[in-house]
């Protein structure tokens, strides 16, 4: 390969102008970034952005990211530890902090005891180089997934977590990825590797300092998790960008038999922002995949879903809550597939939104794809305002209609909130959600 990778620019003019002020790629030392990389700058050569026209963003217009040029941050960061404490968990001992898609070691407090290893990927790979080569790029496909090729052909860094057999990390691990800068492109990666029988939470956190908050800027995150035979996961992932940032992101699971993997996921931020969750299940395993989006103003947040059950005696659960007001626009496409000789499987899936505007739009649409005949399926959605006689009591005991409105619709989404089993951060999250609900008319 030569000293520096230029990605093959496809002629389509909007990916184009996304990857026109991209950088030249420097190899990296390991041959199978390399091989990653060439391997989704193929891909971009044949794929185009999404547009209306495609049935997976029939909902999701992406012309106000066409009309902004990206670039790579430009300046290394100097935060400090006080310009990040806001968002510091008292219950994470260990953090990794990326700046603008940089790894930033002076906020970061990796870990390397008992076997685990928390660190940047150039760390990780010089102690566990089999471990990555066998799972890092295995889980997301790319297929004609623009925005994961994307990712992936500009690899560089990512935020690695190895858990070895049958150890339980106390304490969560906390990935705080922070933007600072306007138009800012950073390609957040994270590798989780749960072997057999071990325990951990891991809380991915995505979020914009006060002055960045109104800035324009993209994040496009791709994640990866393998849980082993017997592993439990707890994967908390919370949105919470600037109101004028776009986020994009992937995230592919593979369970193995008899593991648990548990997901909450929240979305608070971007003017647009979108989710796509991949969960394969294998024999006897468990998921329950949770997620709000707590919208205002002209926001869209989509969260895209699929729950493969791949093998039989599985079972899965998903609650996915959206709340509209402003002129707000709140997607989700779920999808439960049971394939073949997945007999015996038990799948629920519940959409259910509130919209607090007459200007606020829900689209919703809950699939199943049943493929097996021993099976116990179903899903559900409901989209409505909130309860008028629900209303009309608590003014009746004293409450103003704003208050009412406020405590009913906390009310709807802290069932969300109340499933993350991390205190300092679901305190976190419950007063931003006070914040939004109470600035309702």
């Amino acid at each position: 390969m030569s000293s520096a990778t230029a990605l093959r620019v496809p002629t389509v003019d909007h990916l184009s102008t996304l990857l026109a002020g991209q950088p030249l790629l420097a190899p990296s030392p390991w041959a199978h970034v390399n091989a990653l990389r060439e391997q989704a700058q193929t891909a971009l050569g044949a794929l185009a952005m999404p547009t209306l026209r495609d049935e997976a963003w029939r909902f999701t217009d992406l012309a106000p990211l066409h009309r902004l040029t990206f670039q790579p941050a430009t300046v290394a960061s100097r935060l400090q530890l006080e310009d990040i404490a806001p968002f510091c968990l008292d219950d994470a001992v260990t953090r990794l902090v990326f700046v603008d898609g940089v790894y930033a070691p002076q906020l970061s407090s990796p870990a390397l005891e008992g076997g685990v290893l928390v660190s940047d990927l150039p760390t990780a790979m010089a102690t566990h180089t089999a471990a990555l080569e066998a799972q890092l790029g295995r889980q997301q496909k790319l297929g004609d997934n623009v925005f994961a090729a994307l990712n992936t052909a500009y690899l560089q860094d990512a935020a690695v977590l190895v858990v070895p057999r049958h150890v339980e990390v106390a304490a969560p691990v906390h990935l705080l990825f922070v933007a600072t800068q306007a138009g800012a492109l950073s390609h957040p990666r994270c590798l989780l590797l749960a072997e057999a029988g071990s325990r951990v939470t891991l809380i991915e956190d995505y979020v914009a300092l006060q002055d960045a908050a109104y800035l324009a800027y993209l994040v496009n995150p791709v994640t990866e998790i393998v849980l082993a035979d017997q592993a439990h996961v707890t994967h908390i992932r919370v949105q919470r960008d600037g109101r004028q940032a776009f986020h994009i992101a992937n995230c592919a699971v593979s369970v193995g038999r008899s593991a648990h993997y548990q997901s909450v996921s929240v979305a608070m931020g971007a003017q647009l922002s979108r989710y796509h969750l991949s969960v394969v299940l294998g024999e006897g395993a468990e998921c329950a995949v949770d997620g709000l989006a707590l919208l205002a103003g002209s926001q869209l947040a989509d969260t895209h879903s699929c729950i493969d059950h791949a093998q039989p005696h599985g079972s899965s659960r998903q609650l996915h809550k959206c709340i509209a007001d402003g002129s707000a626009h709140a997607v989700f496409n779920g999808k439960v597939i049971v394939r073949p000789g997945a007999q015996r499987t038990d799948s629920a899936q519940s959409s259910r939104n509130l919209l607090l505007s007459s200007r606020a739009q829900v689209d919703t649409q809950p699939q199943l794809e049943i493929f097996a005949d021993d099976v116990k399926c179903t899903h559900g959605a409901t989209i409505g305002q909130l309860d008028a006689e629900e209303l009309f009591y608590l003014q009746s005991r004293g409450l103003s209609g704003s208050a009412a409105r406020q405590l009913l619709t906390y009310a709807f989404g802290a069932e969300i909130i109340e499933r993350i089993s991390v205190p300092s951060l679901k305190h976190q999250l419950q007063q931003r959600m006070l914040a939004q609900t109470g600035s309702q008319p």
